[in-house]
């Protein structure tokens, strides 16, 4: 069954993200990953808060692909970028079959 990883995202270092961005696709994709939507301009809430102002949805082919993408010692060293230069919030949500 498939799965979902929903961001929010703030970035405070754009050059700093974009050494992030630079090695994500790779390790993504190794895991089956599809990207669904980004947000180029601040999400829209429509009710209750969003933390941060951008959204990212991405498409796993399991629960378990997703976590271990999350897991991936490649993805963790690469995760450091984002964390030194965004704050964010990841959640992996199982689809409906």
């Amino acid at each position: 069954m498939s799965a979902y990883v929903l961001a929010q995202i703030q970035i405070d270092d754009p050059d700093e993200y974009q050494n992030y961005l630079a090695g994500f696709m790779p390790i993504f994709e190794r895991h089956g990953g599809e990207l669904l939507a980004t947000s180029k301009n601040q999400t829209i809430v429509i009710e209750g808060s969003w933390v941060y102002p951008s959204t990212v949805i991405m498409k796993f082919p399991s629960v378990e692909s997703a976590q271990a993408w999350c897991d991936d010692p490649d993805y963790k060293t690469l995760a450091e970028y984002r964390h030194r230069s965004a704050k964010a919030n990841l959640v992996i949500v199982e689809g409906i079959a």
